[in-house]
Parts: structure tokens; sequence; C-alpha cells
């Protein structure tokens, strides 16, 4: 993914074809070391290719995949007729903490009933 990302950098910047020196260079410049195996296997895929249309390409990949969780919870309902006039906003209310329980007070001192 970095290499990928150093190699978008330098095409933003105006390299239409970034070399594996290159995609290095922006690496070092932030204290990365580049893999060598994985850099030129990404330079070999991409090499010839417009990032434009690799990115348009992708974009429309990725719409199709769904996303999300389980649906969302739906908006707040609307109020009955008869709410606040003036357009206020109702008064929400927090939630109401419930007392903590406290710890049951070990009445055996520790001991057990089997020790």
């Amino acid at each position: 993914m970095k290499h990928l990302a150093a190699y978008l950098l330098l095409g933003l910047g105006g390299n239409t074809s970034p070399s594996a020196e290159d995609v290095k260079g922006v690496l070092s410049s932030v204290g990365i070391d580049a893999d060598s195996d994985r850099l030129d296997k990404l330079i070999k895929e991409l090499e010839g290719k417009d990032l434009q249309e690799l990115i348009q390409q992708g974009s429309q990949k990725l719409a199709s995949v769904p996303s999300g969780g389980g649906g969302g919870g739906g908006g707040a309902a609307a109020p009955a007729a008869g709410g606040a006039a003036g357009g206020a906003a109702p008064e929400e209310k927090a939630p109401e903490k419930e007392p903590e329980k406290e710890e049951e007070s070990d009445e055996d001192m520790g001991f057990g009933l089997f020790d």
C-alpha cells in the first residue's frame, strides 16, 4: 500500500511514469524502506497504464461492493400535532445512569466453602 501511495503521489505531482527509484526516493524521504520485490511487481503492473483511468475503473468496482452494517438507525420520529410552538426544539433528556451495583462483599473473608 505504501508503494502504491508513493506512486500515486508522484503521478499527482506530474510524473506520468514513475520509476522504482522515484518511488524509493519518496518513501526514503519519510523514513520508510521500500520492499524491492513488491515495488518491482507494482511498477510492472502499472507500466504503460493511465493512472486516472485506473482510478476511475477502481471507483466503479468499489461502487458495486456492499458496505455498511445491518442498516443504521432511522431518523427520529416527528413530534405529534400540538408540539412546542415557535419552532423551539423539544428538550431532550439525558438518559439517567443506573446506580452502579456495588460489588458484593466477600462475607467469608476469602474462605471458600471447600477450602
